[in-house]
Order: structure tokens, then C-alpha cells, then sequence
């Protein structure tokens, strides 16, 4: 392919070193042109520059650090933290410089206002030209800025570079804090620029700084356009491209998926298809997470791979509450069969969180994915809008690869009238099984039915549901009711009709 393309479309691309950004950008940098990196202090962009870099040295190309703003130390420290070696990477801190421009050998720190704009600039293109860069980092622009005193002879200037380092081929990273322009972005400097990506970070009423990017442009290529979210780890930083559920279905029978109990898939006439989600709602106490754990039980039972997603409760207390219902899923998950992801919603992003059910689903080939539950995944995302659109896309997503989503919500109180949980996902799910407490003889008991089935024709009746030491039973049907739908259920039949407990014979 030729190293100097006539057009956006047909240039070779360089990766970012960034995993998760190649694919926002569709393979990464076109070569040879000028980036923008954006955002104000502390949303990565000194270490997202180190890693573009260190992909050039893993490729064996020379590379270039400019720094007006931050000393080597200060570089060296970010390395150290995310356990980096920066060897083959060319620092310049022009701080550093000072004989060269005739400060005098006393000097120690080259002050940016003291020093001629073109006499810098004649030392960062000599640098260049020294060790033939082709991955060039300029930080920062803040520092240019001053040293240009000028709006226009700024502009100038970046323009004069931008056309130095296309002639050879140099592709250039341009690192912005946004302080020297009043926190706002820079219009001219976007137009200069082929390509304009913005770091942000946002710090929540409660919980952990969330940081996303977002491409504003990048001439000739079909990025995935929006906000993106991020994390800066130990290792680098990780960006969760966002999730576009359409072109992406896989072949796949949807078949209906059995919970192993006979009753429950007779009230669905057969149970619930793949390639659909199935809401499990009720107050809190009722047997929602139960249920999902015969489904997944079942599903391990077959050899297929269930994902749970925990949010709310701890993943012993969720072991240990399938033992005292027969099921003893540990060695479903030494088998490699069950995966139980705790999830601290104060502390990941909805674009991580979809990130990792895709990873369960494209690398891990699950095909069951329980959310325990979606009242943890609503604190993930205050914005409820927004939490709307992920939720649809994220199932859109698996009910295209045929897997079967099984999602929890627990809805407002105990008895009484109930209310959901600040977001209402029903019409999102295929299949809503809706469960209730209500009384019988002095007694609380729990019944189960199903509002809807899109797949398919379902039961309408009202049945009772048990969970003793022997497992998961649905009683007959029902019939005497009052107040089932208000959320004050009460039964006036015959007491022969319901279950009682069954006692462990072991």
C-alpha cells in the first residue's frame, strides 16, 4: 500500500495503543495527519498520548514526546503507575533547553513567555528531523499559546507544523488541556486538525469518577459517532466502544428453553424462547432470583454457559441460597459452565457493564444472561433517559445473538399497591412473569403468573408458587381470588389447592 495516499479513504492506518478506540475509529489513525486530543486536566490524555507512543515502538518506529507542561519526572511517574517502561520513546522537554536559546547556562527552567515562538519551534523540528519520528506528541498547547501572545500567530503557527509533519509523513498527536481558551473548545484548531477526539470526566453525586470520549471528527472515516465510555486502569487506559445492537445477528433456532421444572414451562407452553428477555417482577422476598436460578441451573444442566450479572447481593449468599433450594451450583461453575459477576453499580459504567455481556457472549459463547437486578443496573446510570436507550440496545444485542435474558426488578414495597422501580422495562421484555404475596388461612403465601408472551400463547391463570429444601413447584391453578392486580391479593378458596412444605429426606 503507498506511504503517501492521494486520499483519506486509501491511507494506511497506525492503532491507537488504546484497546477499544481502533474499533471506535475503524482501525485507528490514517497516517501521516495531524490529531487533536482534547480535555481538561485529569481525563487522560497524557496517558492515552503514552500508549499511542509505545504502539509505535512495539512496531519498531521512532518516536517523540514534546513537553512544554510536564517535566520527565512527571512523565516517568505516570509509566511507573500503570507498571510501563518508556525505552524507545524520545522525551524533549524543552525546559530543558535553555543554553540553546541563550538563557544562560544559570538558568534551569525555560519560562514559555521568555522565549521566541520561532526559535521553539525551530527545536522541535530539528528533534524531529534527529531521529526520524514518525509518532510525534506535542503537550501542550496551552503552553504554545503563550509563547505565540496571538491568537492569529497561534493559528499560524499550528498550521506551519501541521504542513511540516504531513510532507513527511509524521503522524502528530496534539494534546489540549483547554485552559488557555476559557474551557471552551478551540473552532479553529478543529477545522486545522483531521481528526478530534475529547476526553471528559465526571464526578458523580456518589461513587467513582466516570470518563468517556467522544470523536468529534476524523476526515474519510465512518466512526462510531457518540460518547464512549472509559477507564484508566493500571495497564492503560480502556475504552467501551458504545453498543450498536443492529447488524449484528447471529443464526439461531428460537426454540423454547425449559427451567427444568415442568409446571413453569407449562404456564409459558413450553417455556421462554431464545433470542428473548423475560421480566421477573415482584416485591422484594417473592422468588424472582430463584426462579432465574432454576432457569440457569437447567441451562448448566444441557452444557450451555450462563452469565449472572450480580448486583445487589453478595455471590456467596447467592450460592448459598440455591443450596437451601437443592441447587448446588459450584460445581456448575467448576465446570466452566456458570459465570457469577459481582457488579458494584457505583463503580462501573453502563458501557463497561454492556462490554463485559459481550465479552460473556462472543468469547464465552453464554447463552443465558441473568441481571440480578435491574434496580442495582438503575443506580449504574442516573440519567433514567439514557438508561432507557442502553437497556435497549444491550437487549436488542442478545436477542440478536439468540440468547435468552432473564432480568430481575424489584418493585416498591411489600404489599399494597406496588410500583416499579423508576424504570419501567416491560415493554422492552418478551415475557413478563409477574409474582405476588397474598394471604390464605393466616398465612402468607406467594403466587406467579404471566402477563404476556410474545413468543407464543401463555396461561392466564393464577398459581402458587413454593420454595422448600426439594426445589421450585407451581401449585394448580388458582381460581378464588380478590385484589390479585391491585397488589392485594386474597385467596377465598379451598385450602386443599395449596402447596404445603416438602421436608428434605436427606
Amino acid at each position: 500500500m503507498s506511504t503517501a495516499p492521494t486520499s483519506p479513504n486509501s491511507a494506511t492506518v497506525v492503532s491507537t495503543g488504546i484497546a477499544g478506540l481502533n474499533e471506535v475509529l475503524r482501525g485507528g489513525f490514517p497516517t501521516g495527519r495531524l490529531y487533536l486530543l482534547e480535555g481538561k486536566p485529569g481525563s487522560g490524555k497524557t496517558t492515552a498520548a503514552l500508549q499511542f507512543l509505545m504502539d509505535g515502538v512495539k512496531n519498531g518506529e521512532p518516536t517523540l514526546y514534546i513537553t512544554l507542561s510536564e517535566t520527565t519526572e512527571e512523565l516517568m511517574a505516570v509509566a511507573d503507575s500503570h507498571g510501563w517502561s518508556l525505552d524507545g520513546i524520545e522525551l524533549f522537554e524543552l525546559a530543558q533547553v535553555s543554553d540553546a536559546l541563550g538563557a544562560g547556562s544559570e538558568q534551569t527552567l525555560l519560562h514559555a513567555w521568555e522565549v521566541e515562538l520561532t526559535a521553539t519551534v525551530q527545536l522541535i523540528t530539528d528533534r524531529v528531523e534527529k531521529i526520524g519520528a514518525k509518532r510525534v506528541v506535542f503537550d501542550s498547547l496551552s503552553e504554545l499559546r503563550l509563547l505565540a501572545q496571538d491568537s492569529l500567530r497561534y493559528r499560524r503557527q499550528v498550521l506551519a507544523l501541521k504542513q511540516y509533519f504531513a510532507a513527511r509523513h509524521i503522524t502528530i498527536l496534539l494534546i489540549d488541556d483547554m485552559t488557555g481558551n476559557d474551557g471552551e473548545r478551540d473552532a479553529h484548531l478543529h477545522s486545522l486538525s483531521h481528526g478530534v477526539i475529547t476526553l471528559e470526566r465526571l464526578t458523580l453525586d456518589f461513587g467513582g469518577s466516570r470518563r468517556r470520549a467522544q470523536v468529534q471528527k476524523l476526515r474519510g472515516v465512518n466512526f462510531i459517532e457518540g460518547y464512549h465510555d472509559l477507564v484508566l486502569r493500571r495497564g492503560g487506559m480502556v475504552v467501551f466502544p458504545r453498543l450498536i445492537a443492529s447488524g449484528r445477528h447471529a443464526a439461531f433456532i428460537g426454540e423454547p428453553v425449559s427451567s427444568g421444572t415442568a409446571e413453569l414451562d407449562d404456564l409459558l407452553h413450553g417455556g421462554p424462547r431464545r433470542g428473548t428477555a423475560t421480566l421477573i417482577m415482584g416485591p422484594a422476598g417473592s422468588g424472582k432470583t430463584n426462579i432465574s436460578l432454576q432457569f440457569a441451573a437447567a441451562a448448566c444442566s444441557r452444557g450451555e454457559r450462563v452469565a449472572i450479572f450480580q448486583f445487589d447481593e453478595r455471590i456467596g449468599t447467592l450460592l448459598q441460597r440455591a443450596k437451601l433450594m437443592g441447587l448446588d451450583l459450584q460445581p456448575c461453575i467448576d465446570a466452566g459452565f456458570l459465570s457469577i459477576r459481582q457488579i458494584g453499580p457505583a463503580e462501573i459504567s453502563p458501557g463497561e457493564f454492556a462490554f463485559l455481556v459481550q465479552e460473556e457472549v462472543e468469547q464465552k459463547q453464554a447463552k443465558m444472561v441473568v441481571l440480578d437486578s435491574l434496580n442495582g443496573y438503575l443506580t449504574s446510570m442516573p440519567q433514567e433517559n439514557q438508561l432507557v436507550l442502553q437497556m435497549h440496545e444491550l437487549l436488542a444485542y442478545l436477542n440478536q445473538q439468540g440468547v435468552l435474558s432473564l432480568l430481575v426488578n424489584a418493585q416498591h414495597g411489600l404489599v399494597g399497591t406496588m410500583a416499579t422501580s423508576g424504570i419501567n422495562v416491560s415493554y422492552l421484555s418478551d415475557v413478563v412473569l409477574l409474582l405476588r404475596f397474598f394471604e390464605a388461612e393466616g398465612r402468607i403465601r406467594k403466587a406467579l403468573s404471566v402477563i404476556k408472551n410474545r413468543g407464543g400463547s401463555h396461561e392466564e391463570t393464577i398459581r402458587e408458587l413454593r420454595i422448600d429444601a426439594l426445589g421450585l413447584r407451581i401449585g394448580v391453578p388458582l381460581a378464588d381470588f380478590r385484589g390479585v392486580l391491585t397488589g392485594v391479593p386474597t385467596y377465598l378458596g379451598a385450602g386443599d389447592a395449596l402447596l404445603e412444605e416438602r421436608a428434605n429426606a436427606s
